[in-house]
């Protein structure tokens, strides 16, 4: 297996287990915290996609799903376009609020456009520098992994605090 066809496989992982942890939830369940600053199905959901979204475009030169297939007007939310959730307050967290199928929408919507960056890639691509801010330079396959890892941790908090809400009869 050559590495592309490794990271095409590590980024199909994300929309289904996104896709199991959203799907079918109502407001109160995808809006519910387990603790008061805890973060919520529907804002991990968001800031999965929102990362992975923002990071591969900056890394190849693409512009963000986000804004230029009008999911930032979709989800009407109270921040900058570029905000992807990143160090955001608890407040801010329960101010992402959508329905699981415009959550979904956009889950999909930024793995249609991994995969279409992916499959673009030859095996030399992955050795370019995409940050030299680090010590050594990031490249760009080393961004990908970190990108997809990311995805996925927020997948399982996702899918975790579903079972919780499940388990409690909160969803």
């Amino acid at each position: 297996m050559d590495a592309r066809a490794l990271l095409e496989d590590l980024y199909g992982r994300i929309g289904p287990t996104a896709t199991r942890a959203v799907e079918g939830l109502g407001d109160d369940a995808l809006t519910a915290r387990l603790d008061p600053e805890a973060n919520t199905i529907a804002w991990l959901a968001w800031h999965l996609a929102r990362s992975q979204d923002a990071q591969v475009a900056a890394a190849v030169g693409r512009d963000e799903v986000w804004t230029r297939d009008g999911w930032a007007r979709r989800f009407d939310l109270p921040f900058d376009d570029d905000a992807s959730g990143y160090g955001q307050s608890p407040e801010e967290v329960g101010q992402v609020r959508a329905s699981d199928d415009v959550l979904l929408g956009y889950v999909h919507a930024v793995q249609v456009e991994s995969h279409d960056v992916l499959a673009s890639l030859a095996d030399d691509d992955l050795d370019r520098g995409v940050d030299d801010a680090w010590d050594p330079p990031v490249t760009l396959g080393v961004r990908l992994v970190s990108v997809a890892v990311d995805a996925l941790e927020h997948a399982g908090q996702a899918a975790y605090v579903r079972g919780v809400l499940e388990r409690t009869g909160r969803a």
